[in-house]
């Protein structure tokens, strides 16, 4: 049997049961996700939020789920139907594909490439062509202004994200996850991860991620008060909820990116723990957290605010940041904390 598994169709099938594990995670996830997003929003205003649907109101993402793909997808008459239904699965199918080189724990990746950090920034960069093509198919003035705001956001913080992932790939020598999280695994622990010496990045990604999956306070392309509920406007059903599921996803990744770039992805933060999966599950769980409480308590900012701390603040500041790592980790200051090309954390 053993032998099976090293013939191309063995390989085919280890392959396609990997993809499947990977999606089932996310997917689980997923409605774990938008049921914790509900409780915690509902937990500052005071208020119960979702408790009918199941004990406690666990199974309200199932419920809601099982509403969308029941019920009729509705077509604008003037749309381009073609472009209308591609754009939500292009968007979902973006999101998913994202995720075959995120490592889990060591050896824990579907596919554990060299340019790692390359693919994900290319797959999240091409995420925009979803929102663009849901505006533009649904030939209404108000979904393809809110694409256009939501393709200008996206763009002006990836710029910021890239400048700010260049700096933890020199001070590591490597796009691989997890070579990042090798790098990190130093006898301090908690301090030997890239939160320390990257220590202004870490808010500047935060929110420069916020911004990039389009997360409130920086939802401008869904600002009802403007554009009628942007892009989306025009999608019911099940096109709907693909929208909604890609855009919990990508900010699922970013929870992940944030964890294998900053905070050790599967490391324990105390030395002598074991290192495990469970860390690297609990530590997206958190910033997710994080995610759902920036929702809940700050308000929206304008359009014009978002672009200008976007291309006046955050690009000028990270391509400093870029330089000053360069500069440390090619003449080792501070001990080789920006250098960890051979000695690990």
């Amino acid at each position: 049997m053993a032998d099976f598994f090293t013939t191309p169709g063995g390989i085919a099938i280890l392959i396609f049961a990997q993809v499947l594990a990977v999606v089932a995670f996310v997917m689980i996830s997923l409605l774990f996700l938008v049921y914790g997003d509900r409780k915690i929003w509902a937990a500052v205003q005071m208020r119960r939020g979702p408790n009918v649907v199941g004990v406690y109101g666990i199974l309200q993402s199932v419920a809601d789920a099982l509403k969308y793909v029941v019920k009729e997808v509705v077509v604008p008459a003037g749309s381009d139907r073609v472009v209308f239904l591609l754009a939500p699965l292009t968007s979902f199918t973006l999101a998913m594909v994202a995720w075959a080189v995120i490592p889990f724990n060591e050896g824990w990746v579907l596919s554990d490439i060299n340019v790692a950090i390359l693919y994900v920034f290319a797959i999240s960069s091409l995420e925009v062509y979803g929102v663009i093509m849901g505006g533009w198919a649904s030939n209404s003035k108000y979904p393809f202004l809110g694409s256009l705001r939501s393709a200008a956001q996206m763009i002006s913080y990836e710029v910021s994200i890239g400048l700010i992932i260049i700096g933890v790939i020199l001070s590591t020598g490597s796009l691989n996850f997890s070579a990042i999280v090798a790098a990190q695994d130093g006898p301090y622990g908690f301090f030997s991860w890239y939160w320390l010496p990257h220590f202004p990045m870490v808010f500047l990604f935060f929110i420069s991620a916020l911004a990039e999956t389009n997360r409130p306070p920086f939802d401008l392309p869904e600002a009802e008060s403007e554009l009628v509920a942007g892009y989306q406007v025009e999608y019911s059903a099940t096109p709907f909820l693909l929208f909604m599921a890609g855009e919990y996803i990508a900010i699922f990744l970013m929870c992940a990116l944030v964890s294998l770039l900053f905070f050790g992805g599967w490391l324990s933060p105390i030395p002598g723990i074991p290192d495990g999966v469970l860390w690297m599950v609990g530590k997206m769980a958190f910033f997710f957290f994080l995610f759902a409480m920036v929702k809940a308590i700050t308000p929206r900012y304008r359009y014009d605010q978002l672009m200008r701390i976007g291309w006046k603040v955050f690009l000028p500041f990270s391509l400093a940041w870029v330089v000053f790592v360069a500069f440390a980790a090619r003449f080792d200051w501070f001990w080789g904390t920006f250098a960890r090309w051979s000695t690990g954390g």
